[in-house]
């Protein structure tokens, strides 16, 4: 067994990349249901949608769908609730700072278990307008073919 953390990823903001200008990135706990870890451990849970938003001088997690659990018990959940991100005061207000500027957003990138806790990694991103998305594409691909080049040399 390995010693170092063991990180376990459940959901994907694959369009996040696409669609945003990703600057800082930043790990959150989550304050979930008992129901809700264990579909997420189910490897159920969609960022689809899903954003960050402060309400209260609290950040929380809007729109992430997250099924119920069959083995759930007696108590439903509602599956896209809003969900508390836990986070340390200073860090809140970096954010917030941040939010405050013209065009920034906070994007949700993925959520993974950390030696057994949900987490979420959040980015503070500004969107993309198509010509830019497009742009990034063109660059991405020029990469891609720039490694490829170099391993058929090597």
């Amino acid at each position: 067994m390995s010693e170092g953390p063991e990180k376990v990823v459940v959901a994907r903001n694959r369009r996040a990349f696409h669609d945003y200008e990703l600057m800082d990135r930043l790990e959150a706990g989550m304050a979930l249901l008992g129901p809700e870890v264990k579909s997420l451990r189910d490897g159920k849970g969609s960022l689809g949608e899903a954003f960050a938003a402060f309400k209260h001088g609290e950040l929380y997690l809007m729109d992430m769908h997250i099924p119920d659990s069959p083995q759930r018990g007696y108590a439903p959940h509602e599956s896209r609730r809003p969900r508390n991100l836990l986070l340390h005061r200073r860090e809140l207000r970096k954010l917030e700072a941040a939010v405050t500027r013209k065009g920034f957003t906070l994007v949700p990138l993925q959520v993974y278990f950390l030696r057994g806790r949900a987490k979420v990694e959040i980015a503070v991103a500004r969107g993309r307008k198509h010509h830019d998305k497009r742009e990034a594409l063109k660059e991405a691909e020029a990469r891609r073919e720039a490694r490829a080049h170099e391993g058929r040399r090597g």
